[in-house]
Parts: structure tokens; C-alpha cells; sequence
């Protein structure tokens, strides 16, 4: 059996920020662990802006794990907030703040909050694959069909 793996998390600005909770699942089933916006005061963010909003946390995830930062479903579907680069990656050596980028797509301005669940944090297993050079691809039945190949 492959046990859960143990994440040291650092908070940044403990005194600022003591209020703030740290990531965690919200359900016993979770996937991801919700972060929370370590905002100073509100941003409201325009349509079609994007931000960078600060969690206060830092974390040091073991050799061979990632954390991928992913929207929240409710923001993007109730207020068409999402992530620039979703999902973004945090490396197993990456030591900074966890910053949660974010871009409003709705047609209205959104205002960020202090303490507003604002992304999921997955944690992942990385493989590191090897490349090999190959003069040829073997066929398949999909082959080089690309986008959109199969239909509507």
C-alpha cells in the first residue's frame, strides 16, 4: 500500500496572516485541498484582467510529487473566474510563495476577498520518462488525426 505523502508547509506571514486556514480538503473524499486569498485588502478584478493573488504559504513537496493549482468549479461556474495556467504546476524544488493566478472571463467585475477559497491544490505523482529517438512512429488507428478528427 502506497502511503499519502507528508507536505511541510510554511507560513509566510504568520502574524499578518494567522487567520487565514491553510489548505485543506473540504470533504473526506476531496481531491483537492482548497487555498485561500492572503489579500491585504479587497482587489476587484475587471473583466478580462488577470492577477496574481498570494496564499501566505510556501510548501516542500517530496522528490517525485507535484501540486497542481486548479480553478474551483463554483468561482468559474458562477462568476467566470479561472486560472491563466490551469493547471498550474508547483515543482518539488520550488520554495516560493504559492501564488494562484487568476483572470476574470465574465462579462462583470469580481471582487477577491480575504479568506475566499479561491483554487484547489492537488497533489500528484511525477514520472520522469526517457526520450528515445525513433526514425518512425508505429500506425495507429487514429494516427495523425488531430483536432476535432472524430466529429463534432
Amino acid at each position: 500500500m502506497i502511503s499519502d505523502p507528508v507536505i511541510k508547509i510554511v507560513r509566510l506571514r504568520p502574524d499578518a496572516d494567522s487567520d487565514i486556514p491553510l489548505p485543506r480538503y473540504m470533504t473526506p473524499q476531496s481531491a483537492g485541498m482548497d487555498i485561500c486569498a492572503a489579500l491585504e485588502k479587497d482587489i476587484v478584478l475587471e473583466k478580462g484582467a488577470f492577477t496574481r493573488i498570494p496564499t501566505g504559504f510556501a510548501i516542500a513537496l517530496p522528490t517525485g510529487f507535484e501540486a497542481q493549482i486548479r480553478p474551483r468549479s463554483g468561482l468559474a461556474a458562477k462568476h467566470g473566474i479561472g486560472l491563466i495556467n490551469s493547471p498550474g504546476t508547483v515543482d518539488a524544488d520550488y520554495r516560493g510563495e504559492i501564488m494562484i493566478a487568476v483572470i476574470n472571463l465574465a462579462n462583470a467585475p469580481y471582487t477577491f476577498r480575504r479568506g475566499d477559497r479561491i483554487a484547489q491544490m492537488v497533489i500528484q505523482k511525477v514520472y520522469h520518462a526517457r526520450l528515445e529517438v525513433a526514425e518512425h512512429l508505429d500506425e495507429t488507428r487514429r494516427n495523425t488525426g488531430g483536432f476535432g478528427h472524430t466529429g463534432k
